[in-house]
């Protein structure tokens, strides 16, 4: 009976002991002489964003094909590099004649704000300053990108349909009032038509697609200009 007190006795005694002296190795243990432990600094990072992950290059893309062809399958970088759109020599015929008809309407646009005496035909100049001119650039840009002179050598632009000649834009310069007003829309009708016919022309044998989305604008929005320029006049 004895021993079995003694055990319990010491049982308990451990069950006392224990905690303090766990707790003096801990308090002994994080001891290092200062007041409070010091935070743990966190690792140093970049100040620069994560790099992005590389672009992969097995992707692929579907190319559609020319009208009545089967589209195709090819690599994306070949597809991020191409160059210009593929035109042919009716395409770089059209621009390059394109750009002096411009030309001349922007002339004859120019004349209207001193001259003319209806204010829906000098509000009609205007739209032609306003449309054309950025056209111009446009086309430009076109030949330029692909690396091709806007100059043809030789050519005659006065042969072209709808141009004026030389004595008639000196006649509109001339005019003055209701007789600039009636010059103007015979004059700019019949160049209107005829940049409406090289677009259409182009419509059946360019390739380029900028150009016949281009071609297909010029021939709508002058189509509709020669009809405010006959209601101007009365028909």
């Amino acid at each position: 009976m004895t021993n079995r007190r003694a055990r319990i006795l010491a049982v308990v005694t451990l069950a006392l002991v224990l905690p303090l002296v766990v707790f003096m190795v801990i308090r002994l243990d994080g001891d290092t002489g200062t007041s409070a432990p010091q935070p743990v600094s966190a690792p140093a990072t970049s100040a620069a964003s994560p790099t992005a992950s590389p672009v992969p290059t097995d992707l692929t893309v579907i190319a559609p094909g020319r009208p009545g062809e089967t589209a195709a399958t090819r690599p994306a970088h070949e597809v991020r590099d191409a160059g210009p759109a593929p035109h042919n020599s009716l395409d770089v015929w059209f621009v390059r004649m394109m750009i002096p008809h411009h030309a001349q309407a922007l002339a004859m646009a120019e004349l209207a704000p001193d001259r003319a005496a209806d204010p829906d035909v000098r509000a009609i100049a205007e739209r032609i300053r306003a449309s054309q001119g950025p056209e111009m650039g446009m086309m430009r840009g076109w030949l330029q990108t692909r690396g091709l002179p806007a100059e043809v050598q030789g050519h005659d632009h006065g042969t072209m349909r709808g141009m004026q000649s030389p004595e008639a834009m000196r006649q509109l310069a001339a005019a003055r009032g209701a007789d600039f007003d009636r010059l103007f829309v015979r004059m700019m009708t019949e160049h209107h038509q005829g940049a409406i016919e090289m677009a259409t022309n182009l419509l059946t044998v360019g390739s380029d697609l900028t150009l016949n989305e281009f071609a297909n604008s010029v021939a709508t929005e002058q189509t509709v200009e020669i009809d405010r320029m006959r209601e101007v006049l009365g028909g």
